[in-house]
């Protein structure tokens, strides 16, 4: 089992101290989905409902949301982002829309809390502009596809099933 690197040896929260690691090429991607009635997604699909251009909106809140992600999460580092991009993918057999988040960064400490951030956010604006068609909506599956760097390198997620971390990695 690893250790969780929040808590100090009195269980106590605290910021990681990432000042001695070096600073290294980081990426996260990130992925999540909402389910909606048919009919919603059909009003996306066709820029008709009344708050305007919802997968625009939730793409720029996504991106605002990843470079704010310290501001969110107590223990996050401020992380100074080379970019971001997210992206929505229109599924009828959901039926509702996938949403995925790249993020990266030159840094001491991993992306992927911002790219997870991003695709949060993202989904809930999905919500928010569509509620009033669809309250019923499901924001699900949020997950880590893949992260690069770090001492821990490259982890890919093999499954939707469950942590795939093997032990020891972070």
């Amino acid at each position: 089992m690893t250790t969780l690197t929040h808590l100090d040896d009195e269980g106590r929260a605290r910021m990681v101290n990432v000042g001695e690691k070096p600073v290294t090429g980081r990426s996260a991607v990130a992925r999540g989905e909402v389910r909606m009635l048919p009919e919603t997604l059909e009003k996306i699909r066709s820029n008709s409902l009344s708050k305007g251009d919802v997968l625009a909106v939730a793409r720029v809140a996504g991106i605002l949301a990843a470079k704010r992600c310290d501001e969110l999460i107590p223990l996050c580092h401020s992380l100074p982002l080379d970019a971001v991009t997210v992206d929505f993918e229109l599924d009828d057999a959901l039926p509702g829309v996938r949403v995925t988040a790249d993020a990266k960064v030159q840094s001491r400490t991993g992306v992927e809390m911002e790219a997870l951030t991003a695709v949060s956010i993202a989904a809930m604006t999905i919500y928010d502009m569509c509620k009033a068609v669809d309250k019923g909506m499901v924001i699900d599956k949020v997950c880590l596809l893949r992260k690069e760097g770090g001492r821990s390198g490259v982890w890919e997620r093999t499954s939707d099933a469950g942590s795939s971390l093997a032990e020891g990695e972070e």
